[in-house]
């Protein structure tokens, strides 16, 4: 059977574990945006987060209760009401933050990185509606986001398959200026063995007419002295 004092110890047990989860998340922050030791964190975060959820469940049901078990005012009920609203708002901050915490690489890809103590402090006054609500303007932000950067990606994809075409078209060119630069080798080296040929060809011929043209000179010569002395 609870007691009003047992009530308040499992509340202040719950206080407890929500000012841990605060910290938890703020501290968020100062680790990696991911990793093993980050994806322990979230995960280690999480669990306390349900745990907090299912005490103030229990709490709930149990003051539900105490006005027919223990003698309590219906000021003290109040007031305890209020207590509990309060931690059950702070967990629904919490939980918030931590979604936003979990979202923090595609935040990152998206712009800048919102601090827990940013989200916190916006949240701070709202009521559970307003928290829904919250929520689902971080959401459609996100979404919003996350349309921007798909057509980003897009056109990305785009131009890298421009790209890959330009390049695939100038490796054909290079490849067909390869062949010519083969073809016109080939051609070079045969005109260089003709021209070798005719080289040789042309220093015989130029033996030859030397030669020619040294008998001529010495039959003219010879001509010329028989004419002149017979």
């Amino acid at each position: 059977m609870a007691s009003p004092d047992s009530w308040m110890r499992e509340f202040n047990d719950a206080s407890k574990l929500a000012d841990e989860i605060s910290g938890m998340i703020s501290g968020r922050s100062s680790l990696p945006p991911s990793g093993p030791e980050t994806q322990r964190h979230m995960s280690a975060t999480r669990r306390k987060v349900t745990i907090l959820r299912t005490k103030l469940e229990t709490l709930q049901s149990l003051l539900s209760k105490l006005p027919n078990k223990q003698s309590i005012t219906g000021k003290e009920i109040n007031r305890r009401k209020d207590m509990l609203t309060n931690l059950s708002s702070k967990a629904d901050q919490m939980a918030i933050a931590l979604n936003m915490s979990s979202l923090a690489n595609r935040q990152n890809l998206l712009g800048p990185d919102k601090k827990m103590d940013d989200i916190m402090s916006r949240t701070a006054d709202l009521d559970n509606h307003g928290l829904v609500s919250f929520q689902r303007q971080i959401m459609k932000e996100q979404d919003e986001g996350l349309e921007k950067l798909e057509e980003t990606v897009i056109s990305t994809k785009h131009i890298a398959l421009a790209v890959n075409e330009e390049l695939d078209l100038h490796a054909m060119l290079l490849d067909n200026l390869d062949q010519h630069v083969d073809s016109t080798n080939s051609n070079l080296q045969r005109v260089q063995k003709k021209l070798a040929v005719l080289n040789k060809r042309t220093k015989g011929g130029c033996s030859s007419l030397i030669l020619l043209v040294i008998a001529v000179v010495i039959l003219i010569i010879v001509t010329w002295a028989l004419i002149k002395y017979l």
